[in-house]
């Protein structure tokens, strides 16, 4: 791949415009050898956050570039415009054991595992050696979804869905709120073979309302040891109320060691196996006059938060949802992951992909121009973005459904 290739153009203002438009597509201009510039680079992003290339896309684009030989451009921190050329392909990589530190311990290292998974789930050679890598940088930070949320979440979805496999330990935890850390995670990736397709697989067919009925709650808190019990009871207060059937489990009960520091998940499990998540990232402010109070708030907030989320009668939540897309187009075939943003179709939709055919009257394909479909807005960046790195992968109805192109390396 050189540069007489016609790069790619991509307006880094467009949809969401941050971070995740430069994650998706630099992600999979790096796995199908492509090259792309995007311009405007967090074009969206003003004030505090401003716009341009922060810590952890350095971080990631510069492993990319390493391991595809790429020619880059404009590959440095606040830069607004990046030129990205790769070279080789992920079957020829050969080193098989990795360690990425991001230049700030605050950068979220599950941000830089979103970018670098599509080129290392299709990194396999002809031993069948799984690829490990080790990232430092936060785990729990501002703007990223966290070690626990991927690990309870994204992880078993895309393991059940995809069949994608990849063994994980939280080594150090690292956070982007209180004293400056910096955390630690383990991955080893088995990548799929030579010539094989990701392959997604149906989950149980399901009906409304039964299917959607929460059986249970996983409840991780990471806060200041103190706080411990009057979360608990809090929590178990608010979600038996909005839950009233619902068993609630404390998956995890672990010492922040700082009131800057408070991290919380709740992940509701459905009778037939469909997850929802609502977690929060916040600190205690050193003026805070009651502790209780503070407590309180926060978990109301939450509680009702995955009550509403729950609510909207889809299959995942919002976070979720923009975080498959990239495999939902990757894949062999059809897949569906709405979040039930028109209830009056949840009854179409619950009946899930088996049997529909694209060809009749309930499959209208979308145009893919701009950003669009049901969604937030990083989901519907996310299908931009897919659409135009991966033309031939082709969404229906307001992007509920995605028929993939089947991608595979020899």
């Amino acid at each position: 791949m050189g540069s007489r290739v016609k790069a790619i153009e991509l307006d880094g203002r467009t949809g969401e415009g941050g971070g995740q438009l430069v994650r998706v597509a630099v992600g999979l201009a790096a796995l199908t050898s492509q090259p792309v510039t995007i311009t405007n680079v967090r074009g969206n992003r003003q004030g505090g956050r401003r716009g341009g290339l922060k810590s952890q896309h350095v971080t990631s684009i510069t492993w990319l570039a390493h391991v595809t030989d790429a020619h880059v451009e404009g590959l440095h921190v606040g830069s607004k415009t990046l030129t990205f050329i790769p070279r080789r392909r992920p079957t020829e990589l050969a080193q098989r054991r990795f360690s990425i530190s991001a230049d700030s311990g605050a950068a979220s290292s599950l941000l830089v595992l979103q970018a670098i998974l599509p080129f290392v789930l299709f990194a396999s050679n002809d031993a069948g050696e799984p690829v490990e890598l080790e990232i430092s940088g936060g785990t729990n930070a501002a703007w990223s979804l966290s070690f626990e949320y991927f690990d309870q979440v994204l992880m078993p979805t895309l393991e059940e869905r995809f069949g994608i496999s990849v063994e994980r330990e939280l080594r150090k935890r690292g956070w982007s709120l209180g004293p400056q850390s910096r955390g630690s995670l383990w991955l080893r990736f088995h990548p799929v073979p030579k010539t094989q397709q990701l392959q997604h697989s149906l989950p149980p067919k399901y009906t409304f309302p039964d299917s959607y009925n929460v059986k249970s709650i996983d409840v991780s808190i990471i806060v200041p040891r103190a706080s411990h019990e009057k979360l608990q009871g809090e929590l178990v207060k608010g979600l038996g109320v909005l839950f009233p059937d619902a068993d609630v489990h404390l998956k995890l009960s672990e010492d922040s060691g700082d009131d800057a520091r408070w991290s919380i998940l709740l992940v509701a499990h459905s009778s037939a196996g469909i997850r929802w998540a609502r977690d929060v990232l916040c600190s205690m402010s050193k003026r805070t006059k009651s502790r209780g109070t503070f407590i309180a708030q926060v978990s109301n907030a939450l509680c009702k938060e995955l009550y509403e989320e729950v609510s909207l009668g889809g299959t995942v939540d919002e976070h979720l949802q923009d975080q498959v897309i990239s495999f939902q187009a990757l894949a062999e075939g059809l897949s569906s992951f709405p979040r039930g943003d028109h209830p009056t179709e949840v009854g179409a939709l619950a009946d899930g992909v088996d049997g529909l055919d694209i060809s009749n009257g309930r499959m209208r394909r979308e145009k893919t121009h701009e950003p669009f479909g049901h969604g937030s807005s990083h989901t519907q960046t996310a299908r931009w973005v897919a659409s135009e790195l991966l033309p031939r992968v082709e969404f229906y109805n307001k992007g509920d459904f995605v028929k993939g192109i089947g991608y595979s390396l020899s």
